[in-house]
């Protein structure tokens, strides 16, 4: 090999390295780049303006805080992955047809499959075992199509209220008007969280069964979170939604030791350092008078006497069976 494809070969290879990490998003200054090449900073800006002459829009913002970018432009550069995250990629690319969008399964597998072509061999392999492997094992829930999420996104970026016609579980149908927070999804199903305006609280929609109006409402200003965040108050809201009942017992235990115990779904309120108030939901009062047990801490019932009956005759049989023989 001549002295100048050697040359030219480190230069490409330092080029594509180069790329990979503009493709980091944020500003990477000289200096940093440089070490992490292994050359000097005249170099560094060497292979910038070799960069732009290919057509990659490499931008630099002047001072302390500033550094080089790689910007959008009319030419997609060689997307550079390390092992992890072309792992990371095809297994995104596996999934996506189990993620509750109707209109994904083929174009995913297409992906997939030109992703694929291009890894390294030590990888190919076993990308192709495990997407022969596996089954998607859909839970039956509705669908929704892919291109129904970019508006509601677009409205909660733009904070822009949203006017929904709305199906519940019933099949009733209302008008919402609501501020748009965030997407939601979980258990094969996609909501929407926001502020219903009329109801003036929080609440959860089915992706599925609503169907935006256009154009878009007013802009908003963003409101507090929710007690404990919208990733708290989601779980909270979807784990409860199906709950015909809701119990409320006092246990003799401080709310911070119940909190280590409890799921996200049990409304705890503290009341002083030796005490709080639970609420648990369920379709059964005689499950919830079971499940009492396990908190393992002194109880009282407080407004419910299906549950107190429950809970007596749960006592009398637990009575009859200490008794000797």
């Amino acid at each position: 090999m001549s002295r100048n494809l050697a040359l030219v070969l480190t230069t490409s290879a330092r080029l594509l390295r180069l790329l990979a990490q503009l493709q980091v998003p944020g500003d990477h200054t000289g200096p940093s780049l440089a070490a992490e090449l292994g050359v000097s900073v005249r170099t560094l800006r060497n292979d910038v303006a070799t960069l732009r002459e290919l057509g990659y829009p490499v931008g630099a913002s002047p001072g302390v805080a500033g550094g080089y970018r790689l910007g959008s432009g009319s030419r997609l550069p060689p997307l550079l992955l390390d092992d992890e995250e072309a792992m990371a990629v095809t297994l995104g690319l596996i999934l996506a047809a189990s993620h509750g969008l109707s209109d994904t399964a083929d174009s995913s597998m297409r992906a997939f499959s030109k992703v694929v072509a291009l890894l390294p061999s030590r990888l190919r392999p076993r990308l192709e075992s495990l997407a022969g492997a596996t089954v998607n094992a859909s839970l039956g829930s509705p669908s929704v199509a892919t291109d129904t999420l970019p508006p509601i996104a677009a409205a909660i970026h733009a904070r822009e209220q949203l006017r929904l016609s709305y199906h519940d579980a019933s099949g009733n149908e209302t008008h919402r008007e609501v501020e748009p927070y965030r997407l939601v999804h979980r258990g094969a199903r996609w909501y929407l969280l926001g502020w219903d305006l009329e109801r003036a609280d929080w609440r959860t929609f089915r992706i599925d069964r609503l169907r935006v109006k256009v154009p878009n409402g007013r802009r908003f200003r963003p409101r507090p979170d929710p007690d404990g965040g919208f990733e708290g108050f989601a779980v909270r809201a979807l784990e409860t939604a199906t709950w015909q009942k809701r119990y409320r017992v006092r246990l003799l235990a401080s709310a911070d030791e119940i909190r280590k115990r409890a799921p996200a779904s049990v409304d705890i309120e503290p009341e002083g350092e030796h005490a709080c108030v639970v609420t648990v939901g369920s379709d059964n009062a005689a499950m919830v008078a079971k499940y009492l047990a396990w908190w393992d801490a002194p109880f009282e019932v407080l407004d419910s006497p299906e549950l107190l009956a429950e809970v007596r005759l749960l006592a009398q049989r637990y009575a009859d069976a200490s008794r000797p023989s």
